[in-house]
């Protein structure tokens, strides 16, 4: 999507912000047929399938990040952290954990724990995260919680890498239109050493 690849669920190449978001680009304007990738289930070949189908295959059996108790910090700092990004009321919206359904792809993925930190829904981020972007019925504005499950071996934090600054990841949460604001604002009330206990326990995970 955000590449311009269109495939079997993205079959329309993604128009520039202020182009017509229903209908794609204008036919003059396309290189490739589209969709540029499909499946074809008319063989039993694993070949056959598009890279959207194998990408989420691979997805799927990866292993959950393992968090650290101890690093960075130090497991007291990181608790205290923990404790703090749940006073503050980050953990409304970046729930710590989440049980899946039932499987059919495998058994062992249904009910099972995701320590994922996302409540997977959609908010208004504000006019500072304003990407123009839509997609399907979410505006420029509207992101899905991005799960926090694997921060600390993270470089680029926001949807388009902006910052690797976490502190100003959390502050871009500050904007108007945001449903965050009054979160972030909670989190600016914290002492220095409480905010870097949040950061330490970001960074564990």
């Amino acid at each position: 999507m955000e590449q311009g690849v269109s495939n079997e669920l993205f079959t329309q190449e993604r128009p520039l912000p202020g182009e017509d978001m229903t209908t794609g680009l204008p036919s003059v304007c396309r290189v490739n047929p589209t969709p540029e990738d499909h499946t074809n289930f008319n063989t039993t070949s694993i070949g056959t399938l598009s890279d959207t189908v194998q990408f989420a295959m691979f997805m799927r059996l990866l292993a959950p990040p393992t968090p650290s108790t101890t690093v960075p910090g130090g497991a007291t700092s990181i608790a205290n952290g923990r404790s703090l990004f749940i006073s503050v009321g980050c953990a409304v919206c970046h729930t710590a954990s989440l049980t899946t359904t039932a499987s059919a792809f495998t058994p062992s993925l249904g009910s099972a724990t995701a320590n994922l930190f996302s409540d997977i829904e959609i908010h208004h981020m504000g006019n500072g995260l304003n990407d123009n972007v839509g997609q399907g019925g979410a505006g420029g504005d509207q992101f899905r919680t991005a799960p926090l499950w694997g921060l600390g071996q993270r470089i680029f934090f926001m949807h388009d890498g902006r910052t690797k600054d976490l502190l100003q990841a959390i502050e871009e949460h500050d904007s108007s239109g945001s449903e965050a604001i009054t979160v972030e604002s909670n989190f600016d009330f914290l002492s220095s050493s409480q905010k870097q206990d949040v950061l330490n326990f970001l960074r564990s995970l």
